[in-house]
This record gives C-alpha cells, sequence and structure tokens, in this order.
C-alpha cells in the first residue's frame, strides 16, 4: 500500500506521522514520546526489567521506529541485553524516517545513526548494533505471525481498533499470547472493554493502569 504520509508535531515536541489511508496518527497529538514513555517504556520494559535483564521483545506495528529508538537507549541506560523483533507490514518511507526529530527532541543526538540504521537495514536480517542490543524488523502482516514461545515483552502498537478493528480481535491477541513465554508481559495504549475482556478470555491476567496524556487508562496484561 502506497500513500503520502504527513509528518505533524505532537505537543511535547516530538513529531509522529499522520496516515490519510487509516485516517490516524502514529502516535498520542499529545506527545508522541510521552506516550511510548508512559506505554511501552515504564509500563513495559521498566516492569519486564525487574525480573530479568536479558529481555526478548517483540514490538507489533514498527512504524516510526520510535519504540525500538527508546528501547536501544535504555538498554544502554540500563544494561539490559536486548533481542528485538519488530514487524511492519506498511513502512514508513526512508525519506519521511529520517525526517523525525526523535533523537535530538530526546537529546540523545547520538543516537541519530542508530534510529536511521533501523530504518534502512534489511529486512528479515538481525542486525547488532551493540553487544547488548541485537534487532530485526519483518515486513509481513500479523495475523500471518508465527512465533515460539519465547518472547518477554510484547509492545502492542497497532492502529486503533476504529482504524483496524480485526488487529484487536481473539485471532491476533491469540497469536500474541502464544508468543509470549511464561509470566510475558503485553502492553498496549488501547483500552477498550471488549479488547480487556479478549485478553481476559485467553488466558491473560489484565491490569488497567493510568494513561498517558490524554488517556485516562491503558493496558497491561501478563501470561500466566
Amino acid at each position: 500500500m502506497k500513500e503520502e504520509i504527513v509528518i505533524i508535531e505532537t505537543q511535547d515536541g516530538s513529531h509522529s506521522i499522520f496516515s490519510p489511508t487509516f485516517g490516524v496518527s502514529y502516535h498520542s497529538k499529545y506527545g508522541a514520546i510521552q506516550e511510548s514513555q508512559h506505554v511501552f517504556i515504564e509500563a513495559g520494559l521498566f516492569e519486564a526489567s525487574m525480573i530479568k535483564k536479558d529481555i526478548r521483545v517483540l514490538e507489533i506495528g514498527f512504524g516510526t521506529g520510535l519504540n525500538a529508538l527508546m528501547t536501544r537507549i535504555e538498554a544502554d541506560r540500563r544494561k539490559l541485553d536486548i533481542d528485538y523483533t519488530s514487524v511492519e507490514k506498511f513502512p514508513v518511507p526512508i525519506k519521511e524516517a529520517l525526517q523525525l526529530n526523535y533523537p535530538e527532541t530526546l537529546q540523545e543526538s547520538a543516537y541519530r545513526s542508530d534510529f536511521e540504521r533501523m530504518h534502512q537495514i534489511e529486512w528479515g536480517v538481525t542486525s547488532e548494533f551493540t553487544p547488548n542490543f541485537k534487532f530485526r524488523k519483518l515486513k509481513q502482516s500479523f495475523e500471518s505471525l508465527q512465533f515460539d514461545a519465547d518472547f518477554d515483552l510484547i509492545y502492542f502498537d497497532a492502529f486503533a481498533p476504529s482504524a483496524q478493528p480485526e488487529l484487536w480481535e481473539a485471532d491476533v491477541l491469540g497469536i500474541m499470547y502464544d508468543a509470549l513465554a511464561e509470566n510475558g508481559i503485553l502492553v498496549t495504549y488501547c483500552a477498550k472493554g471488549a479488547v480487556k475482556r479478549t485478553l481476559k478470555a485467553l488466558g491473560f491476567t489484565v491490569e488497567a493502569l493510568p494513561g498517558p496524556p490524554g488517556k485516562r487508562e491503558m493496558t497491561r496484561a501478563k501470561k500466566g
């Protein structure tokens, strides 16, 4: 699918992208970095790192690469060993991706080259950025994923249910359950009741947590 995307600035000064095809932006208008920090880093990565320091992360929706970049930075800060797999069916064009201001807004300009590398490397190939951070991205639909139960953490960052409802139903969320190791964690910005009920029916223990700016709640689900 090819579309003309639009780079926008969110309220914390960080960029996001608006997708005309799906009629939504990739991040909260209240702050892309704020949202990723709250939902995926603090509620997800920090929680997982309390259990173990070697963490296998599966990201559903590579998108702008913000979650991957912030995880890369935290791997260094917290001395974590991260094996990161990201899945994206509709990649952001390289030209627009390289214009995104995340390293600078995070005041981490030293990671600009890593951020660009994430967008430029070949699909399906594992790349070792440092001894403590391995990264690969897969260009395929979420519905076609097949993984063994060996991920410790899932960033479920698909477009909202209003834009792509099929990605929030039992078929796809069941793939996420199967992909997680015992005691694995799934975090998402979505707090819809139907999604939480589906997660519970699949066997997850579901927590409703305070949401990032602009959202009352988010969801964290644990396997086992």
